[in-house]
């Protein structure tokens, strides 16, 4: 991305955002650079009119949640992040018979979810209890697990288009949902997702829960991750993890990386580490793919700011 001529204090000021925020500490990799403006809307009139402003200048924009599936590059995002505030956090069941609809904001987190649901004794959303990302995310990226995803619950979706500056209704089968991604695009925000439940055992429920805990807490390593970095070539038959650890690759460190020794599909950066470190193992276990199996692997990871082709923003 080429480098952009835009006055950030000015900005800052007319978006009441701030200046150099820390980007990369808003992410689950807890590494990489700052953003030239990060502005945290706390309404949909405010967003609104965030929209109206960035209309007006050639800015690239990033919307940002929890930071669970993104890895910011050192040298920053040159451009507006977006994130929303407190009121699209919120969750409400609205009880339908043997179903029920769950109203849940763009910023909720997905295991809060989860367990409120579980706990009313509605089934069907327990598998998300282990996602740490929010729902307008998870949205985003078709996020799943334990065989289900967002594609088996979501009913509708409001999405805020801050080029245009208007809020659709938009149906299941208009997202364009699919293996870890959709059709929702960088200047749209997901602010509330319509999700379907059914109506079952509060202690199953809760027992499920417990299960999904105790097996990620068992097989998938905590620290400063974004969860599995690869999309499983043959989702159900081939998984990228099964490959990276046939490559002799689990434990592979390039500096501030690794790849984990408890699961391969997972890359943990340490504490004070480099997003740069991160994405060179990312490229490293991609070749090594590709030579040995002649697999091209792709990654789950959202690239923010680098430069060499590869980003996504």
């Amino acid at each position: 991305m080429s480098e952009i001529d835009v006055d950030f204090d000015r900005l800052a000021d007319d978006l009441g955002g701030v200046r150099d925020a820390p980007l990369g500490e808003m992410t689950t990799y807890r590494v990489g650079g700052g953003a030239a403006v990060l502005v945290r809307v706390e309404s949909l009139e405010r967003l609104r009119r965030v929209a109206q402003i960035l209309a007006e200048v050639d800015v690239p924009v990033l919307v940002i949640g929890r930071g669970s599936n993104m890895l910011v590059a050192d040298r920053g995002f040159r451009g507006v992040a977006v994130q929303l505030g407190d009121f699209a956090a919120e969750c409400e069941i609205d009880r339908r018979g043997d179903e029920a609809i769950v109203r849940a904001g763009g910023l909720a987190l997905l295991p809060v979810v989860a367990r409120r649901t579980a706990g009313a004794g509605w089934t069907g959303f327990e598998w998300a209890v282990g996602v740490p990302g929010s729902v307008g995310g998870a949205v985003r990226m078709n996020a799943g697990g334990h065989g289900s995803d967002m594609e088996a619950c979501v009913v509708d979706v409001d999405v805020y288009d801050l080029q245009r500056g208007s809020v659709s209704v938009r149906p299941l089968a208009e997202l364009g949902l699919r293996f870890r991604g959709s059709s929702i695009v960088d200047h749209e925000v997901v602010t509330e997702a319509r999700l379907r439940v059914s109506k079952g055992d509060v202690d199953t429920c809760r027992a499920t829960l417990d299960h999904i805990v105790r097996w990620r807490r068992e097989h998938q390593p905590g620290g400063q991750n974004a969860g599995s970095v690869f999309v499983n070539p043959i989702p159900g038959e081939l998984s990228a993890g099964e490959l990276i650890d046939r490559a002799g690759l689990r434990g592979r460190r390039l500096g501030s990386a690794e790849v984990s020794t408890k699961h391969a599909n997972f890359i943990q950066a340490d504490v004070g580490g480099s997003a740069t470190d991160v994405k060179r193992l990312m490229d490293l276990v991609r070749q090594r793919i590709s030579d040995d199996f002649g697999i091209e692997l792709h990654s789950e990871i959202r690239l923010v700011g680098f430069v060499d082709g590869e980003e996504t923003s």
